[in-house]
């Protein structure tokens, strides 16, 4: 921030925070974050799922991709999702949108929205598969008015490699006439009577095609392209918390009155509940899916959205307030803010699109008594918006809806802010199948809290811009330059870049995602000679753009991190991100707060966990459990 921000002085920041608190109960399909945080973390949350359910061991490629799409068909709802802000143009419904500029980070997806449309679901899928069974083993596959997903299969039946069809958005996976495996998408075109519920239904194994609504067959119909490596995976999710900060969760809309709508969606206003929603879906009763012979039955809400309130109040006295900084001087203080979800807003109006429009409210307020001018940046503090004077009650909504970062300018020094009361609050969108919920009849609560954070350069376009140093987008070679705040150590980089890659796809090129911690006199690789692989047969086209990206472990670099990202043949880089994870102090404990209900009456317990050490708590819940929220704040070490 030196680099790029005008400031004075910096400050000598105070040594504490909670790094990458999460939590994990026993619930048996909504556990929360900490089941699923990382792909080691998921695929075998999804394997105890998938055992449960059928009673066989996830031990086979088929048995991997069927797990997975069973677990993300009780996770991830078929929603519209607004655009974020990755390109100049903005954020938009997805009518607006161009293909290249469809949400496609799988993190984002899962933890901040847990819905979108059938192109967006499948393409962000895309980097699950990619961890799960290997290189370019998924495409997305355009049919018109669906985008359906296959996946390259290999040992049994499928020999050295056939694609299978699994389509999680219309709850579709279709065995072949003798049940022994997945069809392609081309069979499925060859033989409609594959898609029908009625068709040699023994040969689904549980799985009722088309699961969601029967209309859906036929979806199949057409195949105009495919996209290979459509999607990919940022950081996982990591949550920092400053002193004087809560995060709480809700697992469903409304907040604490039950009537405050925030969402980063399309409005659907369903039973006068405002935000996205879906009547057909396995989210919210998952133990229907597996063996169900009439699909889902419609019924208005049944998955919604939840929301993640963060409420910051820095201690301007005791030098607490340190911990938010990213520069300060006599007469300014820059403090930062950046969440793996996304800022909400409550619309000013009830169009299905309101959101987008101007006039929303509820995403970022500012309570308090200073006397000071704000300001806010966006794109890492080249540009800044000038926000006027501090009023108690500020809402700087429509600055910050659809990012997950800014930083914001108070025009007074920590002397003058001491004792003006100011409190930040910042409500984003969170999916409502991340939330931990607590369980019938006594609840399990493990926590941990591995002392991580992320800085990022990207994903928007012009957040990304503040972090180049070399070379430009749009062109064969980018590169960004990162540096871990406060003094901090990186611990590892994660990376990735939208290419060009041609129809059909340039067998000779190569992409490399190259990190330095020298200036760039000498490199290392995080991903080295990423090709766009053709397996299988071809589609009748290819989208000629791809995803390249991956992450390296750094071991400690404490000063900047260069990250290039290049192709051998002139293939250019659209658009690229860089985000840091760095070691926290972690000094502080955490206090975790569950609020629930159940047939007994209301019920509200907390717990302080130790920094650093692993540890369970159990809840007396009872019957007919329903959880309304829980709560994440830092309790200092003095």
């Amino acid at each position: 921030m030196r680099r790029i921000l005008p400031l004075a002085l910096l400050a000598t920041l105070a040594r504490g925070d909670v790094g990458d608190p999460q939590v994990r109960t026993d619930h048996p399909w909504y556990p929360g974050e900490l089941a699923f945080s990382t792909f080691e973390r998921l695929f075998a949350t999804q394997a105890e799922a998938y055992e449960r359910v059928t009673g066989e061991p996830v031990d086979t490629d088929e048995r991997k991709a069927l797990a997975s799409w069973l677990w993300r068909s009780t996770h991830y709802f078929h929603g519209a999702e607004v655009g974020e802000h990755h390109w100049a143009a903005g954020a938009a419904p997805p009518q607006d949108l161009k293909r290249r500029e469809w949400p496609r980070e799988y993190w984002t997806g899962l933890f901040a929205r847990g819905f979108g449309l059938c192109y967006t679901t499948h393409a962000e899928w895309g980097a699950e598969m990619e961890h799960l069974l290997g290189h370019g083993r998924a495409r997305t596959t355009e049919h018109g008015v669906h985008t359906s997903f296959e996946v390259f299969l290999t040992g049994g039946a499928y020999g050295e490699g056939r694609w299978a069809l699994l389509d999680h958005d219309i709850s579709s996976v279709l065995f072949d006439e003798e049940g022994k495996r997945l069809v392609s998408l081309a069979e499925a075109r060859a033989d409609p009577r594959l898609e029908r519920r009625d068709y040699l239904p023994e040969r689904q194994r549980g799985w009722l095609p088309c699961g969601l609504f029967e209309g859906d067959a036929g979806s199949y119909e057409s195949w105009s392209f495919a996209e290979v490596l459509p999607g990919y995976a940022g950081p996982p999710p990591m949550v920092r918390l400053r002193r004087g900060e809560t995060l709480r969760r809700y697992p469903d809309p409304g907040l604490d009155d039950g009537r405050t709508f925030v969402f980063w969606g399309r409005n659907m206003n369903a039973k006068r509940i405002a935000g996205p929603e879906r009547d057909r879906t396995w989210v919210n009763r998952p133990d229907e899916m597996r063996g169900s012979k009439t699909g889902t039955s419609a019924s208005a809400g049944m998955a919604r959205y939840g929301n993640a309130v963060y409420t910051y109040r820095p201690d301007f006295g005791n030098g607490d307030y340190r911990e938010g900084v990213v520069a300060e001087g006599e007469d300014f203080v820059v403090l930062g803010f950046a969440t793996p979800y996304l800022i909400a807003a409550t619309p000013s109006a009830d169009g299905p699109w309101g959101v987008t429009e101007p006039g929303c409210t509820n995403g970022l307020v500012l309570r308090g008594k200073a006397e000071c001018a704000v300001a806010l940046s966006v794109d890492g503090g080249r540009t800044w918006h000038d926000c006027g004077a501090f009023a108690d009650g500020m809402d700087l909504t429509d600055r910050v809806k659809g990012r997950r970062q800014y930083l914001l300018r108070l025009g007074a020094g920590a002397k003058a802010l001491e004792g003006a009361g100011i409190s930040i609050t910042t409500v984003c969108q969170a999916s409502t199948s991340v939330v931990p919920r607590l369980k019938d009849e006594g609840s399990e609560v493990t926590f941990l809290a591995s002392g991580h954070a992320v800085l990022s350069a990207g994903p928007a376009l012009d957040h990304a811009l503040a972090h180049v140093v070399d070379g430009a987008f749009g062109t064969p070679s980018v590169t960004l330059e990162l540096k871990a705040p406060r003094g901090e150590q990186a611990a590892a980089v994660y990376a990735a870049a939208q290419v060009e890659s041609g129809d059909p796809p340039d067998p000779e090129a190569r992409y490399a995602i190259d990190c330095s911690t020298d200036g760039g006199r000498t490199w290392v690789p995080v991903v080295k000679d990423w090709t766009v692989p053709r397996l299988g047969e071809d589609p009748p086209a290819f989208w000629p753009w791809s995803l390249c990206f991956g992450s390296r472990e750094m071991g400690g670099a404490g000063g900047p991190v260069r990250v290039r990202f290049s192709s051998n043949v002139g293939k250019r880089i659209a658009r690229a991100e860089a985000h840091l994870v760095y070691r926290t102090p972690s000094k502080d404990a955490t206090k975790v707060t569950f609020d629930w209900g159940d047939r007994a009456g209301a019920h509200r317990e907390s717990r302080v966990f130790a920094p650093g050490v692993p540890a369970t708590w159990k809840l007396g819940t009872g019957q007919g459990v329903t959880t309304f929220w829980v709560e994440f704040e830092p309790v200092p070490a003095r």
